[in-house]
């Protein structure tokens, strides 16, 4: 009696595999995704504060997928966007202490906003200039856009 009570445990295990196929497949999907997005590029850092973004200005050497990640060092709530050339992309409020991701893919060289959108911020400060492309990478230090 205790041999045929050990038969229901085999079938449960063999659901086990079902359970990972389905892991298997979510990986793939995001493999896929991250794949069309062509991979990071890179991370960048910008630290947040009342009322500015640290850096401000941002030079990127080519067009591809970045990961932004945002640093609240200030008192109150920030959170972080980036805005242009047909992105509008951005994350919720993080806290202060804590750090959040923005992840783009910036396909054109061009110039895009990087800025904070909690209410009224942007309008205090909070905002920066992200130029993406060889020429315009390097000539964006010597001609200020804002």
């Amino acid at each position: 009696m205790p041999s045929s009570s050990s038969w229901p445990p085999f079938p449960a295990a063999a659901a086990a595999p079902s359970g990972t196929d389905k892991s298997a497949s979510t990986a793939a999907s995001t493999e896929s995704s991250a794949s069309s997005g062509g991979g990071i590029i890179k991370t960048v850092s910008v630290h947040e504060t009342e009322y500015k973004l640290s850096p401000n200005t941002i030079s990127l050497t080519k067009p591809g997928t970045y990961v932004f990640k945002g640093v609240n060092d200030g008192t109150t709530a920030h959170a972080l966007g980036v805005d242009g050339n047909g992105v509008d992309s951005d994350i919720s409020a993080i806290d202060p202490g804590s750090s959040g991701t923005l992840k783009v893919t910036l396909s054109k060289a061009g110039t895009y906003e990087i800025y904070c959108p909690i209410d009224g911020h942007k309008a205090l400060g909070m905002k920066g200039t992200i130029t993406v492309g060889g020429s315009g990478a390097g000539g964006g230090s010597t001609r200020p856009r804002t």
